[in-house]
């Protein structure tokens, strides 16, 4: 089959990228992390350094010089020496200012629910820590490097899933983790590579004491939106890989179907140059190349075929133009997670070359609230488009001569094939565009006295989101298996043998074997993947795949070329 170089497409942006577990430090405090960076350090156990810049660490401490000169005169500063929210009249004294703080870490310990993964845990530490490292916030340097130790060391606190409204940034999450920084007290919980520990123990264990908040620092730590940004960054890091493989069982099923090269020519997306569309019909024309299952119609001609349609559905026809917004609105929710992922988002802040304090509103997490809001809907578009090229692989009116539910073998007469596991597929579909719906909009506007009244939701729509990639990464594991079973099948029927590796395009068939040694079945000229109903219990293959996709398997290494 032709191939086209990418110089005959417009040149296309780089959409996603991915990391494994790479070598070097990441360096906070001197230079700006990206998405990658945060799933280096919240999966794959990167250490963390923070950065010796002079002038970094000057700002950090004349931060901290101008709230205890603040204190010492009696300056009237929100949160310093004034109560909180709605209480915000109310006058702290210079002895109270510390007390204040301590105080604040109790009356915000309320979270309830589920503990958060400690993946996310680990991003919202790092992006506190980085947050801080910028000298807006008036917090000592020795508690930002205790972020960095318990990053390093593998401790992580236990946080839940519910507290947050978004609004003052994630309070009640961040009382959880500031709690466990300072060895507050035995209720607060830690992770210690593995191990359950009350944090004042895990402290001990780190050779390090306790630590006493000193004014502002409690509002520092937990006035903030680190929390929800760091379950942002890394739902953006499943989405983008989950794009990519979402890509590849495409390229398995229109190989299945045995569709057409032709709607991915560059002419057509040269006359409507958006750039996610640009770059889904370049990586699809890659993923085709020198396939023997597709019709090669990228000369522009077209072939009458017996009682067959002349051109694909739309699924396969209009791939690019569906795709496309969605791949476009993606990269854009991750250019805004790491502005915020960037961002100083406590409040006052200070700025140390003015010797000034500002009141702001930093804290609000609308960015995260929205852009999470639209990933999950973006989740949902996905699911849908699988959902409907399975249904074509199982109907025999409309897979172009496959078996109905794509059954191995069609003489033992009890055999269903895929039926169950399209009904499984079709259980999550909806669910998925269920989690699409907007949920910043459904805030409280009597939050906390009627100070918080607005309020981003933006905690719980990454929580959210982090469902609905989970949810999503099972969905996918039944897409790719309806795929393999599906190739099989069409090259038996090119070829009279089963074994579709013969037949499929190099970038898929790397796809094609990772599934296959990850559910433990050699491809066979023999068989397909699924040859009777009895001989494996297919839920077991939905972990493993789902599992392999969650870990960045072999399944994420077969797209890793997806960029």
């Amino acid at each position: 089959m032709k191939t086209l170089s990418q110089a005959q497409s417009k040149t296309l942006p780089q959409q996603f990228s991915f990391t494994g577990n790479s070598s070097g430090n990441v360096i906070i405090g001197n230079q700006k992390l990206t998405i990658n960076d945060v799933a280096r350090v919240a999966r794959n156990g990167a250490l963390v350094s923070l950065t010796d810049n002079a002038d970094v660490l000057q700002n950090i401490h004349a931060s901290c010089d101008y709230i205890n000169n603040a204190v010492e005169s009696g300056e009237p500063i929100y949160g310093v020496t004034s109560g909180f929210g709605g209480m915000a009249n109310v006058a702290i004294s210079r002895e109270q200012a510390s007390e204040l703080q301590t105080n604040l870490v109790w009356f915000l310990k309320t979270g309830a629910g589920n503990k958060l993964p400690l993946a996310d845990v680990r991003a919202a530490m790092l992006l506190r820590a980085n947050s801080h490292m910028y000298g807006a916030s008036g917090i000592r340097l020795e508690l930002i490097k205790r972020m960095e130790t318990f990053l390093n060391a593998g401790v992580t606190p236990y946080v839940y899933e519910f507290g947050s409204i978004g609004a003052s940034g994630d309070l009640v999450p961040l009382s959880y983790i500031t709690g466990s920084l300072i060895g507050l007290d035995p209720s607060f919980k830690v992770d210690f590579n593995g191990k359950e520990m009350d944090a004042p123990t895990a402290l001990s264990q780190l050779n390090l004491s306790p630590l006493t908040l000193l004014p502002k620092e409690g509002l520092a730590m937990m006035n903030g939106t680190s929390v929800m940004t760091g379950i942002a960054a890394n739902c953006v890091y499943d989405t983008q890989i989950l794009t990519a493989i979402a890509m590849g069982v495409h390229a398995l099923d229109i190989q299945a179907l045995n569709g057409t090269n032709q709607s991915f020519h560059p002419f057509i997306h040269n006359s409507k140059p958006h750039p996610g569309q640009l770059w889904a019909a370049d990586q699809m024309i890659s993923l085709l190349a020198n396939s023997q299952l597709v019709r090669d119609e990228l000369d522009g001609k077209h072939d009458y075929r017996d009682h067959e349609l002349i051109q694909d559905r739309y699924s396969l026809r209009c791939l690019p133009q569906y795709l496309g917004p969605i791949v476009d609105g993606i990269s854009q929710i991750a250019k805004q997670i790491e502005i915020e992922i960037n961002s100083v988002t406590d409040n006052p802040l200070i700025d140390v070359n003015n010797q000034a304090s500002y009141h702001g509103g930093n804290f609000l997490g609308q960015y995260v609230g929205v852009g999470m809001d639209h990933l999950r809907y973006y989740i949902g578009l996905m699911a849908k488009h699988l959902d409907v090229q399975i249904a074509l692989l199982a109907s025999p009116e409309f897979s172009n001569g496959l078996p109905p539910s794509l059954l191995g073998n069609r003489e033992r007469k009890v055999n269903m094939g895929l039926k169950g596991l399209q009904i499984c597929g079709n259980s999550i579909m909806p669910l998925l565009t269920f989690y699409g719906n907007s949920i910043a909009d459904r805030f409280p506007t009597h939050a906390e006295q009627f100070n918080q009244n607005i309020n981003s939701q933006g905690y719980t729509s990454a929580t959210l989101a982090r469902r609905s990639v989970d949810i999503f990464q099972n969905y996918m594991a039944i897409a790719l298996m309806f795929g393999v079973q599906a190739v099989d099948l069409r090259t038996y029927k090119k070829t009279g043998h089963y074994d579709a590796r013969v037949c499929l395009s190099p970038a898929t068939e790397r796809l094609y074997s990772a599934v296959r040694h990850v559910v433990g079945q050699k491809p066979s000229s023999d068989r397909p993947y699924i040859w009777n109903d009895n001989e494996q219990g297919l839920d077991e293959h939905i972990a493993r795949i789902s599992a392999d996709i969650a870990a960045g398997g072999l399944i994420v290494k077969a797209v890793q070329d997806i960029c």
